[in-house]
């Protein structure tokens, strides 16, 4: 049994793959890291995998385009809609403070659901678009991203991959809800 996800290890996506699997009776499924909504809906159209799991708009991010677009190309059936809650982290590398970052990181999204914060603390800094915020996290952690970077990611990247919390809960919406899909295959029973 296997559950693709539109994120990496530690993303929201598979916080919503968790939930989605304790309320099917799916726990012990393998999840699979497709990171992107393309790569979701192609795997379960292909029978790559049993499920997807996506993100399809947030409440102050708005609609997720890529899920959009991606629902416009493949077919599924949408076992459930469901929201989880979204805590907004700015994680940088050991001994960094805030005043030490130089851009952020993270996936569009993420970035939207923190303008307010990011304009106030970083409006001098480059603020860059990833695929996804978890990987973000993972490319800091293994040094692919300047020493100076900040990303914007869930606390369980900050333990999974050895990094800091600089500041916690950056989002500017106070109840910050992502709706999630949790699909199958067109037809499988």
């Amino acid at each position: 049994m296997t559950i693709g996800i539109q994120g990496g290890k530690g993303s929201f996506s598979e916080q919503a793959a968790h939930e989605f699997s304790n309320n099917h009776g799916l726990e012990g499924a393998e999840i699979v890291y497709q990171i992107s909504s393309e790569h979701v809906l192609a795997g379960v159209e292909n029978g790559e995998t049993n499920y997807g799991i996506f993100a399809m708009e947030n409440a102050q991010g708005g609609v997720v385009i890529e899920s959009v677009e991606a629902l416009a190309k493949y077919r599924c059936d949408i076992i459930e809609m469901f929201h989880i809650p979204i805590i907004q982290n700015l994680l940088g590398l050991a001994g960094m403070h805030v005043g030490d970052i130089t851009e952020i990181h993270s996936h569009p999204q993420a970035l939207r659901q923190c303008k307010d914060y990011l304009s106030e603390h970083f409006w001098t800094r480059p603020l860059i678009e990833d695929d996804d915020t978890a990987e973000a996290a993972r490319r800091l952690s293994e040094g692919k991203l300047p020493k100076t970077s900040g990303v914007i990611a869930n606390k369980a990247c900050a333990d999974l991959y050895g990094l800091e919390i600089l500041q916690e809960s950056i989002h500017d919406l106070k109840h910050n809800l992502t709706l999630f899909l949790g699909i199958k295959k067109l037809g499988d029973s």
